[in-house]
């Protein structure tokens, strides 16, 4: 059986007194431009480099994943914009998730919530323990999915929920 990692991970913390004519067009604030990085060094250390690497178009989704991929040498070129990453329901990121390459063993999806908190409930096969804020998924953080199967038979309830890192619990 093929396995497979999924990295989900939510923007970095945006800024919301901005000019930005829309929500989409929200650009990052200042600790989200520190947090980004910080957590694209946490993924290199790891050895977490994501074979395929897939976001919403969103500014602050943008804004992240590009800083996050600097550090893991992945050129803005090699990111996948989808518009249906932003806003989306889980169904539509699971959709998105399985038409991931076959080859690519580790996925990382980039995107908002609530949809990213949801797509981990969903996915995993034990509950997951929600911490003391009531923040499963909150800025810039990440969830790391052990996945059985190919991408295009993902289902819910068959992940293995390997970790999910804070950006303010990183000390770098």
């Amino acid at each position: 059986m093929d396995r497979h990692e999924l990295l989900i991970l939510r923007h970095a913390k945006s800024a919301w007194n901005t000019d930005a004519p829309s929500d989409f067009e929200r650009p990052l604030s200042k600790r989200g431009r520190r947090d980004a990085p910080r957590m694209g060094r946490f993924l290199a250390r790891e050895n977490l480099r994501p074979d395929y690497v897939v976001s919403s178009p969103a500014t602050r989704a943008r804004q992240t994943v590009v800083a996050v991929c600097s550090e893991l040498d992945i050129t803005e070129q090699e990111i996948h914009w989808d518009d249906r990453i932003y806003h989306a329901s889980t169904g539509a990121l699971m959709d998105v998730l399985s038409e991931s390459p076959e080859e690519a063993s580790r996925v990382l999806i980039a995107g908002h919530n609530p949809g990213l908190e949801v797509l981990v409930q969903t996915l995993s096969r034990a509950p997951v323990p929600m911490p003391g804020d009531w923040k499963l998924m909150p800025t810039a953080a990440v969830a790391h999915l052990d996945i059985p199967g190919r991408w295009c038979d993902l289902d819910g309830g068959i992940a293995r929920l390997v970790s999910l890192t804070r950006a303010k619990s990183l000390k770098d």
